[in-house]
């Protein structure tokens, strides 16, 4: 039961029923690159009625079993205190520490009718030290949660859906094949494969020259540097980390960040840093399909620098960018290699300013987090079809 819930946040069903998948659709991919795949579409069981239970593998094996031993354990301490049974074996002559209990539901109440006060566990059976709970925002205050047994399968409202958002990659996505099997409806992610499909950003079609990134080349002559980084988690074991060891063999790279030799970032901000570099390395945290985060989108495309990328295959970034917008570390040998064609382009302005032709053609947008995917997720219901449709192994189809 310690699965962590934001404040203010229910705990999802154990199981869901089956409801309608989105109509909604990807955006469109860029003119000329290879298209996006069709949303999923797995059919679910059609059960009206579902398991309540938190959620993040927080979900007990047997709910009922829970809900039995808390009631059993709460009776126990009731008649202990009483004087009816021996102390318990667990029972300690030391004040109580203070405990919250939450009480998911109360047992057989009306859904319509007004909660009734928790007891006073000291005034009416001498237990001191307890904190009953029945409001769920205090999820994570709890030292315990009581389930009961007959209330676990509930009448929920129909066409309901539960999302599941993650915008981490499978390598920092714990606790994934603890979630239980239909648990969600849809998936909102990075993901195109997702029935929500947010990226980290995407190119649009370019109206005027004022949008971002303005004009149809950033200005050469205020490039001071010749490759920069920003990191903020440095692991040693992460490719990023080690291919970068390889690369500063061979080439400068200035790197900025709370992590391994980064300084702070410059107070007039990291895109203003960034700009004045020639390449920035966006390097992924880990290697995932469709993994591409603000490493490129923000940090070197609206910058103004030409991003040199270590993620997925260069096949699954030119699904969402121009083949002749960004360098791929995969594209040579070494990091000999890499570094002396860097070295080339400092060196050719003109053949430099090809990477970003791109910009004739399209802007840059940046998701706004968390407010985007909320009304992404408003926008995928209100476009909903009618097709019935459930997550059955969620984990499988995100570690892919």
């Amino acid at each position: 039961l310690r699965s962590s819930i934001p404040p203010g946040a229910s705990a999802p069903p154990a199981r869901l029923p089956s409801v309608p998948a989105p109509a909604i659709s990807p955006p469109q991919p860029l003119e000329g690159l290879a298209p996006l795949p069709a949303p999923r579409d797995e059919p679910g069981p059609h059960s009206g009625r579902r398991g309540f239970g938190p959620p993040g593998g927080g979900v007990p094996r047997t709910v009922s079993a829970l809900a039995a031993a808390g009631l059993l354990c709460t009776a126990l301490v009731a008649y202990a205190s009483l004087g009816l049974l021996p102390p318990l074996p667990w029972s300690s002559s030391a004040p109580p520490r203070p405990v919250g209990v939450l009480l998911w539901w109360e047992p057989f109440r009306r859904r319509d009718s007004a909660a009734r006060p928790p007891p006073d566990c000291w005034l009416r059976f001498n237990i001191s030290g307890c904190r009953l709970l029945t409001d769920r925002a205090a999820y994570g205050e709890a030292q315990a949660v009581l389930f009961h047994h007959r209330d676990l399968e509930l009448e929920l409202p129909p066409g309901q859906r539960w999302v599941w958002m993650n915008f981490e990659s499978p390598s920092h996505s714990p606790g994934l094949r603890r979630l239980a099997a239909n648990l969600f409806n849809w998936t909102l992610s990075y993901r195109a494969d997702s029935d929500v499909f947010v990226p980290y950003g995407y190119l649009y079609p370019r109206t005027h020259p004022s949008e971002q990134p303005p004009g149809l080349a950033p200005p050469l002559a205020r490039k001071r540097g010749l490759v920069a980084w920003v990191v903020s988690n440095w692991d040693e074991r992460q490719a990023r980390v080690r291919y970068y060891h390889q690369l500063s063999q061979h080439v400068p790279v200035d790197v900025f960040g709370k992590g391994g030799p980064g300084r702070p970032v410059p107070d007039i901000g990291l895109l203003h840093t960034v700009a004045r570099y020639k390449f920035y390395l966006a390097f992924e945290n880990s290697q995932h399909l469709d993994y591409i985060t603000e490493k490129l989108w923000r940090n070197s495309l609206l910058a103004g620098a030409v991003p040199v990328v270590l993620g997925p295959d260069r096949a699954n970034y030119e699904r969402f960018v121009p083949r002749g917008a960004f360098i791929h570390v995969d594209d040579f040998p070494s990091a000999s290699s890499l570094a002396a064609y860097l070295l080339f382009l400092d060196r050719n302005p003109a053949v430099y300013r090809r990477y970003f032709y791109w910009r004739r053609s399209y802007a840059v947008h940046i998701t706004s987090f968390w407010d985007e995917p909320w009304c992404r997720a408003c926008q995928a219901v209100q476009m909903a079809g009618d097709r019935p449709k459930s997550v059955r192994n969620l984990a499988r189809w995100f570690e892919r």
